[in-house]
């Protein structure tokens, strides 16, 4: 592609930008984490391997100078031959990217934060009115990178993310001395003699099982209307956006992941499943976690079955009552716990 370079760095000074005005927002512990990976994307890291501890180090030290230069820089246009674009038209960059094997993607991630990225196409398919582009290498991308998002009716799964978010839970798997306690998603896979191989098999599999609840957030998305997006936008309050988030995942994987990965029989994905289900959504959906740990004591899916169904229904329900406060009084603090919302 001619001056690919040029959209290389226009991508990447985009990313520079969102990075410096909100990277060090972030806990020193995921920061320092969400660095690691960074410079292992950067320079071409393989998981196996560790960073030099020595060369991070300085490294970082570089780049949050750089980061200090820039931070009050404006958001470049995206320049694609002789046309160029605004930074967030993700769908006009994208009409002249798909065609020649390219992914862009902008957008809006947790407290608001701009996400770009520019990757290698490995395929395009539509399924269920949404427009799913999944990429491979990746150009340019900032600090954080979601292996999965929904953008209008546009579903982005990052390959190289997801391998990532493997490699790290499965690192710690491994650094738990794989207590027998914990899921089995990982020795579904042969990770001792062929990691490499049995990355990109898990990487297939979990990639499907993001699609499928991103698929779950379109749908949940046509159920709440626009106003939650704008609800969203609108939070002072970072508790009650995680909680509010939390809140739609579940009504999405209710909706989609949940019904599809056990009609699927995927059991070793059913299992990466719970190894996530950390945080605010655990906090608020304990009755999921009984009915997967009697799964995992019986083999039997029809108590997860009947917790997605009674979800479905519970979820929206209170979704869209944390809309009506919204809408009603611009704030939800005062009437949303995890104790009035858990099922």
């Amino acid at each position: 592609m001619q001056n690919f370079h040029r959209l290389v760095e226009d991508i990447q000074s985009n990313c520079d930008i969102t990075d410096a005005r909100y990277a060090r927002n972030m806990t020193m512990c995921m920061y320092l984490l969400e660095m690691r990976q960074y410079y292992r994307w950067e320079h071409d890291i393989p998981f196996s391997e560790s960073p030099p501890k020595s060369e991070l180090g300085q490294w970082l030290v570089r780049r949050e100078q750089h980061w200090d230069a820039v931070e009050d820089a404006s958001y470049v246009p995206i320049r694609i031959g002789e046309e160029e674009k605004e930074p967030f038209d993700a769908d006009a960059i994208n009409r002249l990217l798909v065609p020649r094997g390219y992914v862009y993607s902008a957008g809006f991630g947790r407290f608001n934060k701009p996400h770009f990225f520019l990757g290698e196409l490995i395929r395009k398919e539509e399924r269920d009115g949404f427009t799913i582009l999944v990429s491979g290498c990746e150009y340019a991308r900032d600090l954080i990178a979601p292996p999965a998002a929904l953008q209008n009716r546009t579903i982005y799964l990052r390959r190289e993310a997801v391998k990532r978010m493997i490699w790290e839970k499965f690192e710690e798997w491994r650094w738990s001395k794989r207590d027998k306690s914990q899921p089995g998603a990982f020795s579904c896979y042969d990770f001792d003699a062929d990691p490499d191989s049995a990355l990109e098999m898990m990487a297939d599999a979990e990639g499907e099982a993001m699609i499928l609840h991103e698929l779950g957030e379109g749908m949940a998305g046509d159920l709440l209307g626009e106003d939650w997006e704008m609800m969203l936008s609108k939070f002072s309050s970072r508790r009650m956006e995680i909680i509010a988030r939390a809140v739609r995942d579940h009504l999405a994987d209710c909706l989609s992941t949940l019904p599809r990965l056990i009609e699927m029989d995927a059991r070793c994905s059913l299992d990466f499943y719970f190894i996530n289900f950390e945080g605010m959504r655990r906090a608020l959906f304990p009755s999921l976690l009984s009915a997967y740990r009697s799964f995992r004591e019986s083999g039997n899916m029809e108590p997860l079955n009947d917790a997605a169904r009674l979800g479905r229904e519970h979820w929206l329900v209170k979704a869209r009552a944390m809309l009506e406060v919204f809408e009603r009084e611009g704030a939800l603090e005062n009437g949303f716990t995890e104790e009035k919302l858990a099922l």
